[in-house]
């Protein structure tokens, strides 16, 4: 199954940015990797299976959860992400977490392989969530689940929403296509939830996470960092004349002043966490 190559492009964009900022990144995620940890049932010595896995997260963190004995596998369709994944599992001395290039519709595994099944912000660009869904079911064990974190809308989530809005002002967005990628393709309650039961996952249910996105930086680092993290956000402002580039990011800093904090920045945040188990004994 091809994947949708616009995607693969912008990812493949901005690969070398999620890995300048992977601690960072790593650090304002680190509560839904939590939470897909818990609602996944995720244990020591456990194999689990991380899809779109980008530079490594939360594959890297969830080696820590299942230990020595366990192992982590990550994989993701960019290979520039797959690279970066490997280099900071290098970096950590990581014996138990490995990455390769693989599409989330084609998974490279044996039936019945994993404990569990994870992917953090990956099923809302997936070409076809249902196949995708199918897929980690063939892979995981019966009895045992997998969990999925996607943003919730855009309007509760200021991380998003705080230089999309003042953006927009110079750059027409049209409306995105009904299900086409995009980073709010679930947020609807209940959307993701109807994929999993279609594509056969038992007792699928879905969570509203609330939490805090938090990170050491300043105000201005922050808008060095969503540009660089978003290849749609470097689009638009490359559209821009200089003078508006400059008014642009005045007022976004004016707004962002509202989430600085004297330990850096802090956005109230809303993920579902939507989970579900395959069918069978464990």
């Amino acid at each position: 199954m091809q994947a949708d190559q616009e995607v693969i492009n912008r990812w493949s964009a901005s690969a070398p940015f999620w890995e300048k900022h992977g601690e960072i990144i790593r650090q304002m995620f680190a509560p839904i990797t939590e939470a897909l940890v818990e609602d996944a049932q995720i244990g020591l010595q456990q194999t689990v299976l991380d899809i779109a896995t980008g530079p490594g997260e939360p594959a890297l963190s969830v080696a820590a959860v299942v230990g020595s004995k366990g192992k982590v596998y990550g994989i993701d369709p960019i290979p520039e992400m797959v690279q970066a994944a490997r280099r900071a599992a290098d970096d950590l001395g990581l014996n138990n977490a490995q990455f390769d290039v693989a599409f989330a519709e084609q998974l490279p595994f044996s039936d019945d392989t994993f404990d569990a099944v994870i992917s953090r912000f990956g099923v809302m660009f997936f070409s076809s969530p249902v196949d995708a869904v199918r897929e980690m079911l063939r892979v995981l064990k019966p009895g045992r689940k997998l969990a999925l974190g996607v943003w919730h809308f855009a309007e509760e989530n200021p991380f998003h929403y705080t230089l999309s809005r003042v953006i927009e002002q110079y750059v027409d967005s049209p409306p995105v296509v009904p299900d086409a990628p995009d980073a709010f393709r679930f947020a609807r309650s209940g959307k993701l939830t109807e994929v999993l039961v279609e594509a056969g996952v038992r007792a699928a249910s879905e969570r509203l996470f609330q939490f805090n996105i938090q990170t050491p930086i300043s105000v201005e680092d922050y808008w060095t960092l969503r540009l660089e993290m978003s290849e749609k956000l470097r689009e638009k402002i490359a559209m821009l004349s200089k003078q508006q580039v400059t008014e642009v990011k005045r007022q976004v800093l004016d707004a962002l002043r509202e989430y600085s904090t004297d330990l850096g920045m802090s956005f109230p945040a809303e993920v579902l966490i939507v989970s579900g188990s395959k069918s069978g004994a464990a």
